[in-house]
């Protein structure tokens, strides 16, 4: 039964062929000494000292180009740097500037040197304050015309002005002034009103216009000075003819 069991069960008896077999193979790929790195990795993730070797070449080879090239950089740097320097100090030798201050600075002091340009600026300062003071002068006199320009200028303003007609203000007033009854005299009524004379007042036209059973009232126009004359004044004035006026009352009023 024991064989039986074990014929019919999936053992692998001959593993150790393949394994040593598979350690052959990557020992012809990898070297002879991978073989005892084969407990810690597994196939395929060792790398030999043959491997290793060569990518040291590699990065040495790669490290020596790259040098060269900076060699070659530097060596550039260093002969535009030099052909600079050279034009720079041909340049300060050949500049007028140089020249002229080299011997003064070797055999003059700097006091003697700056004396005489200080003579000369008070020279000429003392020149200029002249003729600023003839300018003030000037300028003095041009102030004073231009201030009598001005008050002329200013008068003929204040002539003009006063020549200038005042605006007035002034109002229309439309007016009705009724009468007792029907037997009262309109004409004599607008005589009467027509006869008050105010500064400021002007009469205009006028007429008669029905109010009921026979009785008209005198509708007049007049101009007033707004300042002079006002509607009260008028008012108080028409109504003093008692005999004729019963009452006064304004229709319209505008300004013109």
């Amino acid at each position: 039964m024991a064989t039986n069991f074990l014929v019919h069960e999936k053992i692998w008896f001959d593993k150790f062929k393949y394994d040593d077999a598979e350690r052959k193979f990557y020992e012809q790929m990898n070297g002879p000494v991978a073989g005892s790195s084969r407990q810690s990795s597994g196939p395929g993730a060792s790398s030999g000292p043959g491997g290793d070797h060569s990518e040291l070449v590699v990065r040495i080879a790669s490290l020596e180009v790259e040098n060269q090239s900076l060699r070659g950089v530097v060596q550039d740097l260093q002969q535009a740097i030099s052909k600079l320097e050279a034009r720079l100090s041909a340049l300060e030798k050949s500049s007028p500037a140089h020249r002229a201050t080299a011997p003064q600075t070797q055999h003059v002091s700097p006091m003697r040197q700056v004396e005489p340009p200080t003579r000369k600026a008070a020279t000429a300062t003392e020149d200029d304050e002249d003729d600023d003071i003839d300018l003030f002068g000037s300028d003095e006199e041009e102030d004073k015309e231009a201030a009598k320009l001005r008050e002329e200028r200013l008068r003929q303003y204040a002539e003009k002005k006063a020549k200038k007609p005042v605006l007035v203000a002034k109002s229309s007033i439309l007016l009705d002034v009724k009468p007792w009854d029907d037997e009262t005299d309109m004409a004599q009524l607008e005589a009467c009103v027509r006869s008050i004379q105010l500064d400021g007042l002007t009469w205009g036209g006028s007429k008669l216009v029905p109010v009921g059973y026979g009785i008209r009232k005198l509708q007049i126009q007049c101009v007033v000075e707004d300042d002079k004359v006002g509607t009260d004044l008028l008012e108080e004035e028409i109504t003093r003819f008692e005999e004729h006026v019963q009452s006064v009352d304004i229709a319209a009023f505008n300004k013109i």
